[in-house]
């Protein structure tokens, strides 16, 4: 932050109100907090972000599982339910809120959709298909502040490198003699800093977008392999027995031809 403040007052021709905080000596000890400190504002606003970062990745660990979209117990009830037909008790299971899961979101708001539609479960497989990508889009956003974190990173350190830079020329045409080279070597240590901690964040930023990207392809498949073994239990001759009663009405109503 004194190299920023230093830089924006040589920007209007002056001399620094706060004198730079000096680059250490090679015979100095220098550890990961000197380099921080000698980034400058960007800096801590890069560590910021990869604190966020750490925390969305380990968000998406424990939240991107297969285990929490498809759950075993949950899974076996209601290929008992839909493969004996059982279409309402399987749709009040799926409202449950301690059964809440991707799996049960998905089918109950398709038969809520199939209750309101004139074709009733005739429907069932396209309307599940609409609904799981729906859901499976929303997991792909879990994904996303990943990657906005890995695009922003390496702006961010571009942007302290130039404000380094700028503040560099502005000191050898400024000053002389020590005060030159020692504001001159503050400045680069800025943009050098900030080029390195936005790659820093940027570059495993990346790779984690990359690697949760293709994890949740494999979880959505498994999961669609899943809800498309239930749809595939469910026939038209259950409808007018199971259906809720909207659609069970209307599909009744046509001898259970659309």
């Amino acid at each position: 932050m004194t190299a920023l403040s230093g830089f924006l007052t040589l920007a209007q021709g002056g001399t620094p109100a706060t004198t730079p905080a000096p680059v250490p000596a090679a015979s100095d000890s220098i550890n990961i907090l000197t380099y921080i400190h000698q980034g400058g504002l960007l800096s801590y606003i890069l560590i910021g972000l990869s604190v966020v970062a750490v925390t969305l990745v380990v968000r998406n660990i424990l939240a991107i599982r297969y285990e929490r979209f498809a759950p075993k117990d949950v899974m076996a009830r209601l290929e008992s339910m839909l493969g004996t037909g059982k279409l309402v008790e399987a749709e009040a299971f799926c409202r449950q809120e301690e059964h809440e899961c991707l799996v049960t979101r998905v089918l109950a708001q398709s038969f809520e959709r199939c209750a309101r539609s004139d074709f009733g479960m005739l429907e069932f497989r396209s309307v599940v298909e609409q609904t799981a990508q729906g859901e499976a889009d929303e997991v792909h956003r879990m994904n996303d502040g990943i990657g906005i974190i890995a695009a922003i990173g390496p702006m961010l350190g571009l942007l302290g490198t130039v404000f380094g830079m700028i503040g560099a020329f502005r000191a050898i045409g400024a000053l002389e003699g020590a005060a030159r080279s020692n504001e001159l070597a503050t400045f680069m240590s800025l943009a050098l800093v900030n080029t390195a901690e936005g790659l820093v964040v940027a570059i495993p930023c990346t790779v984690a977008f990359a690697m949760f990207r293709r994890h949740i392809d494999k979880v959505m498949s498994k999961v669609g392999n899943d809800l498309e073994h239930m749809v595939s239990m469910v026939s038209v001759r259950n409808a007018p027995k199971g259906v809720p009663a909207a659609g069970a009405a209307r599909v009744a109503a046509r001898g259970g031809v659309a």
